[in-house]
């Protein structure tokens, strides 16, 4: 790759200043949609994402939006409906969505067809999980539980693991981030992110899936999580993702088949990391 004198990575530089660019404009309103999503856009006059988010650019009232007392959609970041997509077919599966609160990915799962167990820490959140739930008529197991020591008395099919993290991919949402977060809080949320993927990973029945993701542009909250584990686990293997797969940018996937979205790509979503891995027979 081209470097300047002295020596910072010419490509680099104009990433970051895309993503610097996509930070001033305002977000977009995304919509998950239970039913039919072109219908959808249709009835909202919205833009039909190619992996099926609904993009409105109404301002107002979200309760006022046609379609939000009957339950019909929920609000969710384009690229937050991307690490759910990479389990594939869950039709009739039981799967863990640890950390869920507040529970777009569960919704996600639950629309699909999964028998869903949503495991989050936070009494007050599971709450706003529960209330979401109602409102979209849809049904998820919900367990108020530490997601490093929760062990049910069975494996699951799949697992999705979206935990927490600096947020660094959100900031043009939460322009708070940069004064809030340091390089400290990367490091302890490293911590618990491992404790948290490793525990996960013995949650999977042998064959099935486990998808990591985090709404970080950190690579210790992403990349590394996936090479450390991979490194001291001989029971878990990657997955690679196929840009085709989900509609993204070819970009947003690494050649290793792991995905890393930015806020310049698809026309602006939050910074999304995500991987999947399968647990070994």
């Amino acid at each position: 790759m081209a470097c300047n004198g002295d020596g910072f990575n010419i490509t680099v530089r104009k990433t970051v200043q895309k993503i610097a660019a996509a930070h001033l404009e305002e977000p977009p309103l995304d919509l998950s949609v239970k039913g039919d999503a072109a219908v959808w856009a249709e009835r909202l006059s919205g833009a039909l994402l190619p992996w099926g988010t609904v993009r409105l650019s109404v301002k107002g009232r979200i309760e006022d939006i046609n379609g939000y007392a009957e339950g019909a959609w929920w609000v969710q970041d384009a690229a937050a409906t991307l690490p759910a997509k990479l389990l594939g077919d869950v039709k009739g599966l039981r799967v863990a969505d640890l950390c869920a609160a507040p529970g777009g990915k569960t919704a996600e799962l639950a629309a699909r067809g999964a028998h869903v167990t949503a495991v989050d820490i936070s009494a007050s959140r599971l709450r706003r999980l529960k209330e979401n739930l109602a409102r979209l008529h849809l049904t998820a197991e919900i367990i108020q539980a530490n997601a490093t020591e929760w062990t049910p008395s069975d494996p699951f099919e799949a697992v999705l693991l979206d935990a927490p993290c600096t947020a660094t991919g959100t900031i043009r949402r939460n322009p708070d981030i940069p004064y809030l977060k340091s390089e400290a809080d990367i490091a302890t949320l490293a911590g618990l992110q491992a404790r948290l993927l490793h525990h996960a990973l013995g949650l999977v029945k042998p064959g099935g899936l486990l998808v990591y993701s985090t709404c970080s542009l950190e690579t210790e909250e992403g990349e590394a999580q996936i090479e450390s584990l991979l490194s001291a686990r001989a029971d878990a293997a990657l997955v690679p993702i196929q840009f085709e797969e989900l509609g993204v940018p070819s970009g947003a996937v690494s050649p290793s088949g792991m995905l890393r979205t930015l806020p310049f790509h698809g026309g602006g979503m939050d910074g999304f990391f995500a991987a999947r891995l399968i647990k070994k027979r």
